[in-house]
């Protein structure tokens, strides 16, 4: 086979400083990606989320409190890649009452007009009833400890008053500053006055995004699905061809998630199923378990990530019941399709995925926190692609995220929005070890699998297993990241040709997944905190 070489813009995202006021706002920090500490951890994909959840964690909160402080944060300073108009997966384990998941999937409403109603893939018609708020407040409610007011105060405080604008922020809203044009609202919101996009370091205040979250805040979830925010929600939507009413937002309600169970090599394995991907994630380690006892080489290693996900992958479209729950979270479904990798097994159809199955790059954001008693917070929230619907509401300050029109597949009437979101927790003995998610769209299974493997299979610590490349199956052959260090080799392509791949190699930043985790030491009961090299998150805790 001919030697393919694929040549990607690396986009190389930086700290700035900022002319904000001085009598007020916030400033990026540089961020400390590594973390070690006996009082808990918090790992986000933005420092001032980090610090949120520290904040709190040093108030006497527990991790679903630093948790849900950090992640609406995150819905103020990383607006391109979440928000309150999107989506979220939570996985909390508690060491008095076990593990729990949360679903707050976007989803379209009861009364959507599915063969008639128009399909766009952002706009007005692709917006669905927001989840995040229901999400992280039903969180708070059923397991946290402090107050919603004090939980949200940073987060109101930076949209108030605002923040530096991080470097990779602004770049990404600039990627679609043509698509962000549309709207009205969204030129109000997030675009400078002649239309331009903001850029690195400005000084970013959302007074009305303030004022919703302030409202939230002080009355509960129930002002943004039934009060005065829904009436501008809906009002916004009506007037532009979406398809949301008041009964679609007051029926909408979080969700309790099935919890998916797995073991890696003596491991305990959990995550969430639909529509979450946690069983896809599990089935991938049970094959990549079955494909191999030592996968110490690097190259075999590879080899053997690349065939895991691609025959997991082979099970996207099948998971509908909690039959296809237990099944594919079966070792011997896994051993099945280890067999088949080497007995010519028919591979997916390309050509009829969603495009969110295929997306080069995907998005979304992460976080992962513990706190001092052992409580576990693996949480996912997303507005889909690059600014999602590329909607906001005039006055609200919000994108919505993209769940109708064909991105995510087919949504139909009541559905709730099915994507790769994978939070997990690996337990040893009846306790957590590792906690860990990812963002990446389609990645997000593959760089979860790589992280845990390189941890277990190969003995690296949390922040060298993050820092190695990791490998993708693609229609036309295997992706390989290039990370600089410790990067494929030449000799390694020439072995995956050998293999009869088509080798691509990957040097754009964060193509691969970008993972925040958690491990606890063993042996010291000390944990470490590690932020995706390829990103601008950080790792922090309380002193």
């Amino acid at each position: 086979m001919m030697k393919k070489y694929c040549a990607i813009l690396v986009l190389t995202f930086v700290g700035c400083s900022s002319s904000g006021p001085s009598n007020g706002g916030v400033y990026f920090e540089s961020s400390q990606k590594v973390h070690h500490s006996k009082n808990g951890m918090v790992v986000t994909g933005h420092p001032l989320a980090t610090k949120a959840g520290v904040d709190i964690l040093a108030k006497g909160g527990n991790a679903v409190d630093a948790a849900v402080a950090a992640a609406f944060t995150l819905a103020v300073v990383e607006p391109s890649m979440n928000g309150i108009g999107g989506r979220n997966q939570i996985l909390i384990y508690s060491p008095e009452t076990g593990y729990h998941g949360i679903d707050g999937t976007t989803a379209a409403p009861q009364d959507y007009d599915f063969e008639n109603a128009p399909k766009k893939r952002y706009g007005y018609p692709s917006i669905g009833i927001p989840g995040v708020v229901k999400g992280l407040t039903k969180a708070q409610a059923d397991f946290g400890s402090l107050a919603l007011k004090s939980i949200m105060n940073p987060a109101i405080e930076i949209a108030d008053k605002g923040h530096a604008l991080i470097a990779g922020e602004a770049i990404r809203q600039s990627m679609v500053n043509k698509q962000l044009n549309e709207f009205e609202g969204t030129r109000q919101h997030f675009l400078q006055t002649d239309g331009s996009p903001m850029v690195p370091g400005q000084w970013f205040v959302q007074k009305d995004l303030a004022n919703v979250l302030q409202a939230i805040a002080d009355n509960g979830p129930d002002v943004f699905y039934s009060g005065w925010i829904a009436e501008k929600i809906v009002a916004d939507n009506l007037a532009n061809d979406g398809v949301l009413s008041m009964k679609a937002l007051a029926d909408y309600e979080a969700e309790v998630s099935h919890i998916v169970t797995g073991s890696y090599r003596g491991y305990d394995l959990s995550a969430l199923w639909m529509p979450s991907f946690g069983a896809i994630t599990i089935e991938a380690l049970h094959i990549l378990e079955s494909l191999s006892d030592d996968l110490t080489n690097n190259m075999e290693w590879g080899e053997a990530v690349y065939h895991a996900i691609e025959s997991a992958y082979l099970d996207r479209k099948n998971q509908k019941s909690l039959l296809d729950a237990e099944k594919l979270t079966s070792k011997k479904w896994a051993e099945k399709r280890a067999a088949e990798i080497h007995n010519e097994q028919a591979f997916e159809d390309w050509d009829d995925l969603p495009e969110s199955f295929t997306a080069p790059m995907g998005h979304t954001t992460h976080l992962t926190v513990v706190d001092k008693n052992g409580m576990v917070v693996s949480l996912t929230q997303t507005v889909g692609t690059i600014m999602g619907s590329k909607v906001v509401t005039p006055g609200l300050g919000f994108v919505y995220a993209q769940t109708l029109g064909g991105y995510l597949g087919e949504v139909k009437p009541g559905q709730r929005a099915a994507s790769h979101i994978s939070p997990i927790i690996v337990s040893k003995d009846g306790s957590p070890i590792l906690a860990l998610g990812a963002a990446g769209g389609a990645k997000i299974p593959s760089a979860i699998v790589a992280v845990i493997s390189r941890v277990i299979d190969q003995n690296h610590s949390l922040d060298k297993a993050m820092a190695l490349p990791r490998v993708y199956p693609q229609k036309e052959g295997i992706d390989l990241e290039w990370t600089g260090t410790d990067a494929w080799s030449k000799a390694d392509s020439t072995y995956f040709i050998n293999m009869g791949h088509v080798v691509s190699i990957q040097r754009g930043k964060g193509r691969f997944g970008r993972v925040h985790a958690v491990q606890k030491n063993s042996k010291t009961g000390e944990w470490i905190g590690v932020a995706d090299p390829d990103w601008e998150g950080s790792a922090g805790a309380p002193n």
